[in-house]
């Protein structure tokens, strides 16, 4: 903790405890105000964790660690290192910007929308957060719920509800090599004992060999979908052509899936990873040509951006594949400012959509027929 108080508890259910309030009337203020102070004091609360962080102090800090079920040795564990730490203000950032951003354009259910808006944040704050592989992966499925109804409720292409089952099945199908690789890494141990979800244990007793490329092999299936990663990247286009451009731009600027990679997938199988790194590389290296090919040629704004996002996600990999620090720090710092960069260009292209009618580039140009 930092100084005794619970800081990321705070950052973790701040938002779902603003979210509650909205199924009620929150006395004179409107939903939409009373949704950007809590989104606001959100970022806040983001940037004191992450001025209190010490980047000289290479453990995991700030670590808050409460019995959950201790018959199978489930904690609920938070923490942050250098990796994770610069995730939460981002997240705070690009959601408070698209809560900005969509300020009129939802009219209907908007005490739901924005409920459903600050849930997300919530337990995207968990996935950046968990150091318990079972809290993790709660985490990590409990953002498909907001997400489908999201996308299918207010999305703006007359295919948005075929676009959340797709997002929802594909997320589905990545979460189960998820659940199979923690479960074999927790009862990897000595016949009898305890099963070890901990991250912090589960670094410091490394699995066999043997066992690393099982391990290995499912986590990157599973984040490799929710990268997204050739072939499993064709969600991403449709979610970004019929999704609300505000969910469009957390989806396409907070890579989740990336960010499991390093944090999971390579430290807790560092052998396998290493042997198997020319094959990772070789597909970050396809995603990213692919990616840039078909991004030349699109029209439409947000498709654009879609596939751009795809190549970029391409070229993280291939940071990560160099097994060095200048690779690593290079993919993390492009993560950051990919979420930026791609979640503010999509939400200009939102905005483009609302007041033009089109994200076409062929509709978009003159002004001699607007303006007098």
């Amino acid at each position: 903790m930092s100084n005794g108080f619970p800081l990321l508890s705070l950052c973790l259910f701040w938002p779902l405890l603003g979210a509650l309030p909205l199924a009620v009337p929150v006395g004179r203020m409107s939903a939409r105000r009373w949704a950007l102070v809590v989104a606001g004091l959100e970022l806040l609360f983001c940037l004191w964790a992450f001025a209190a962080f010490r980047p000289e102090d290479g453990d995991f800090q700030l670590v808050e660690d409460y019995p959950w079920i201790p018959g199978l040795n489930v904690r609920f564990l938070l923490g942050v290192d250098g990796i994770s730490i610069g995730f939460l203000p981002m997240t705070a950032l690009v959601t408070l910007a698209a809560l900005l951003t969509g300020w009129n354009a939802v009219q209907r259910l908007n005490r739901f929308y924005l409920a459903l808006l600050l849930a997300l944040e919530s337990v995207t704050i968990g996935v950046f957060t968990a150091l318990d592989t079972v809290l993790f992966f709660l985490f990590w499925e409990l953002t498909l719920p907001p997400l489908f109804f999201l996308i299918g409720l207010w999305g703006v292409g007359p295919h948005r509800r075929y676009a959340a089952m797709k997002y929802t099945l594909y997320m589905l199908f990545g979460g189960v090599p998820l659940l199979f690789a923690f479960i074999l890494l927790a009862t990897a141990g000595e016949p009898g004992a305890l099963p070890v979800f901990g991250l912090p244990e589960l670094l410091r007793s490394p699995l066999p060999a043997s066992a690393q490329t099982v391990v290995f092999g499912l986590l990157l299936l599973g984040f490799a979908v929710k990268a997204p990663l050739l072939p499993f990247h064709t969600w991403l286009p449709t979610v970004a052509m019929e999704a609300p451009p505000q969910i469009a731009a957390l989806l396409l600027g907070l890579k989740l899936g990336v960010y499991g990679i390093v944090r999971f997938a390579i430290p807790l199988a560092p052998a396998a990873a290493s042997e198997y790194r020319w094959p990772l590389a070789i597909g970050g290296a396809v995603t990213l040509i692919y990616g840039a090919l078909v991004a030349l040629r699109q029209t439409n704004l947000r498709r654009l951006l879609a596939y751009a996002g795809v190549s970029h996600v391409g070229m993280v990999i291939l940071g990560i594949a160099s097994f060095n620090l200048s690779g690593l720090q290079g993919a993390l710092m492009q993560l950051l400012n990919f979420a930026s960069v791609a979640a503010s260009l999509m939400l200009i292209a939102g905005m483009l959509q609302q007041r033009l009618g089109s994200n076409d580039a062929l509709q978009l140009g003159g002004l001699a027929k607007p303006l007098p």
